[in-house]
C-alpha cells in the first residue's frame, strides 16, 4: 500500500510523458505522481494512455495523473518528457512541434542496436536529444533519465538510491530543473553532465548496463562517486 504523494520542492508545472504507456514513460509518470505532481501520459492511442494513467492511480489514487494522444499531452503541459522508441522518434517529434515550441523537453531516448552479440549504441552523427533540440529549435532540450530501469521506476522502493541521474543541457535554467526533478526518482539532485552534446555518450552506455544485467542477473545503474551529495 502506497502512502500519499509526496510534494517535492521542485517547481515545475504540469508534466506530460510522451511515450507513457512504455516501461519507462508509465515508470518515471508513477515517481512524478508519487511526489504530487500532475502528469499527462501521451500515447499515439489515447485509449491506451488512459488505461496507463489508470493503473498508476489504481497505485495513487489521489495522484493527478490522466490520460490522451501525444499531441494532446504535449499541449497540456509545461515540462514534456520523451521516452519513445528511436524507431520513428525524429518523425514523431518533428509532429509535434508546436506543442514542444518555448517549452523544457526532457530525452530519455535511447538510440540502441540488438543482434547475436547483445545490445549496442546505433553509430549516429548526433544524440537523440539533439535531434529533438534541431526539430524543435525553440524547445530548451535537456538528456537525463536514460540509465533508469523500468522495472525499479515501478517498484515498492521510495527512492533508486543506490544511483545518479545524469543530466545535460545547454539550457542553465531548464537543466537546473531536470537536476530537482530527479528527486523523484533517487532521492537527491540529478548529477550535472555537462553540455547537450554529451548526450552522445550518455545514450549508449545504457547498453552497457543491459549488457552487466544480463551477465549479473541484476538492474544496475550509474552511481558517480566523490560527490557531496
Amino acid at each position: 500500500m502506497q502512502g500519499p504523494p509526496r510534494r517535492s520542492p521542485v517547481s515545475t508545472p504540469r508534466i506530460a510523458v510522451v511515450g507513457g504507456t512504455g516501461p519507462q514513460g508509465k515508470g518515471l509518470a508513477y515517481r512524478f505522481a508519487r511526489h504530487g505532481y500532475g502528469v499527462v501520459l501521451g500515447s499515439r492511442v489515447a485509449d491506451r494512455a488512459d488505461e496507463a494513467a489508470a493503473a498508476i492511480r489504481e497505485r495513487l489514487p489521489e495522484a493527478d495523473v490522466t490520460g490522451a494522444a501525444n499531441a494532446d499531452a504535449a499541449a497540456q503541459a509545461g515540462l514534456v518528457l520523451l521516452a519513445v522508441p528511436y524507431d520513428g522518434h525524429d518523425e514523431l517529434v518533428a509532429s509535434l512541434a508546436d506543442a514542444l515550441a518555448g517549452k523544457v523537453v526532457v530525452s530519455c531516448v535511447n538510440p540502441l542496436g540488438f543482434d547475436k552479440q547483445g545490445p549496442y549504441g546505433l553509430p549516429l552523427e548526433r544524440s537523440a536529444a539533439e535531434s529533438a533540440a534541431t526539430l524543435v529549435p525553440t524547445a530548451r532540450v535537456v538528456g537525463a533519465f536514460h540509465h533508469v530501469s523500468a522495472v525499479t521506476l515501478w517498484g515498492e522502493a521510495d527512492y533508486l538510491d543506490h544511483e545518479d541521474v545524469l543530466v545535460c543541457g545547454d539550457d542553465v535554467d531548464a537543466k537546473q530543473q531536470v537536476i530537482e526533478l530527479a528527486r523523484t526518482v533517487t532521492g537527491r539532485d540529478g548529477v550535472d553532465a555537462g553540455r547537450l552534446r554529451l548526450a552522445r555518450q550518455l545514450e549508449p552506455l545504457t547498453a552497457v548496463l543491459i549488457s552487466v544485467n544480463k551477465r549479473y542477473k541484476t538492474r544496475s545503474g550509474v552511481a558517480i562517486s566523490g560527490l557531496d551529495h
